[in-house]
């Protein structure tokens, strides 16, 4: 099993994502353990204040490090951690080998940003893995938090009904999936490729290879160059 922790201003944000389908089957199964825990709680400040102005100016406020330390010093001190992961714009981008080897770790922590950002010294002296899910800034870490949660435990032995489904996505193999058909078999003229339809698994599995291969160099032709 996995242990997940994820520090947020506002866990209401992720209480959905991990409420239904494939997150809560897993979490009702004992694969994963999510907490999600509020920055807030771990304020001394009268009005549960997490953010404060920055030093030098400027526009959007900063999340302080005394909260966030808090909550990871006491975190800490139940459990090793793998990994404490921030969601930044900046971090390193997200992709299949990341989510396969955070898949085999034991615990991790997470942190949400929001605001403008974090305290500096917080990405200095805790953070050991930063990770960004695109090219763009979102409103806070928390959405960009179940994506990664997602593409983690979907890839954990017992969570998928079918576990080689997992090893056949796309990303796995730097190759995008190929094209995937079911019942009708035919559709406004529209027919099955015969070749599905013709039980010969070794020719089966040969037209995917092409058919990925294929894909793969009309639309990510930069996944074959790494």
């Amino acid at each position: 099993m996995i242990h997940i922790d994820i520090l947020t201003v506002v866990p209401q944000l992720l209480t959905s994502p991990f409420s239904a389908s494939i997150m809560q089957r897993a979490q009702d199964k004992g694969h994963v353990k999510i907490c999600l825990h509020n920055i807030r709680d771990y304020s001394t400040e009268k009005h549960k204040n997490v953010d404060d102005y920055q030093y030098g100016g400027g526009a959007g406020m900063v999340m302080s490090i005394e909260p966030i330390a808090a909550c990871i010093a006491k975190l800490k001190a139940q459990r090793n951690y793998d990994d404490i992961i921030y969601l930044a714009p900046d971090g390193k981008l997200l992709d299949q080998k990341i989510c396969n080897s955070l898949s085999l770790a034991r615990n991790l922590i997470i942190l949400c940003g929001h605001y403008k950002g974090i305290d500096e010294r917080v990405r200095e002296h805790f953070i050991t893995k930063e990770i960004s899910i695109g090219s763009y800034v979102l409103s806070g870490g928390e959405l960009a938090a179940a994506v990664l949660v997602d593409t983690i435990v979907r890839l954990i032995p017992g969570v998928l009904n079918d576990e080689s489904s997992a090893l056949s996505d796309s990303f796995q193999d730097n190759l995008l999936s190929p094209p995937v058909y079911t019942r009708p078999l035919e559709f406004n003229g529209w027919k099955v490729p015969e070749i599905l339809l013709s039980g010969n698994t070794k020719a089966i599995e040969k037209w995917r290879e092409e058919k990925a291969l294929e894909r793969t160099k009309e639309r990510r032709p930069d996944l074959l160059h790494e």
